[in-house]
């Protein structure tokens, strides 16, 4: 973008030192529609730059997002307009003049459009600025898709023992050592009794 080195430069001087402005000029820069918050691509964007005192014509001037000023148009109290390189014509922007309104029109935004813009004016070598608008793209954050992964339960290994089930066992064997060591005691007084009844018969039949 051209650049009008002496204008930039008193731009650069007043957003340091804002007590170099002298107050008696009324500039204020807007949206001309009033509703936008933020701009989106491909948008027309229209500005609009009042001031109480246009006989001397309005620059329009952009500052980016890393501090650098960059020449828009300058727009003339009989409405002519002179653009970058000096021509009367932008593919970019439009520029005109209403009264005590000067406009500025950004026919499609774009990235490269997003910054802060002042109306300026130079009367009797005095430069009068507007306070800034802020003009930036809505920034949307997009979700990254959640994948669901196929689950897979796992089964328990054969060598590690539910605690759940050992608990269950635990009454169990108590209660076959209740059961079992009588029932094999008995058993063994059976079998004993048997013994010393074949004993005895066998006895009595050798006498």
């Amino acid at each position: 973008m051209d650049r009008s080195p002496a204008l930039l430069l008193l731009l650069a001087l007043r957003l340091c030192c804002p007590g170099m402005q002298v107050q008696g000029y009324k500039m204020m820069v807007k949206f001309r529609d009033s509703s936008i918050t933020h701009v989106r691509v491909g948008q027309r964007l229209e500005l609009e730059c009042q001031t109480d005192q246009g006989d001397s014509g309005v620059f329009w001037v952009r500052m980016d997002r890393a501090g650098t000023l960059h020449f828009i148009v300058f727009v003339s109290s009989l409405a002519r307009t002179t653009f970058k390189g000096k021509q009367g014509t932008s593919t970019r922007f439009e520029a005109t003049r209403d009264s005590s309104f000067y406009r500025l029109v950004v026919k499609s935004f774009t990235l490269q459009d997003e910054g802060n813009y002042f109306c300026l004016m130079n009367s009797n070598q005095v430069l009068y600025f507007s306070p800034s608008q802020p003009a930036f793209l809505l920034v949307t954050t997009t979700l990254a898709p959640t994948t669901q992964g196929s689950t897979t339960e796992e089964e328990p290994s054969p060598e590690t023992p539910d605690p759940d089930t050992s608990k269950k066992k635990e009454p169990d064997f108590f209660c076959a050592i209740f059961i079992w060591v009588p029932l094999a005691g008995a058993c063994i007084l059976l079998l004993l009794a048997l013994a010393v009844t074949a004993v005895l018969c066998q006895r009595k039949t050798h006498l």
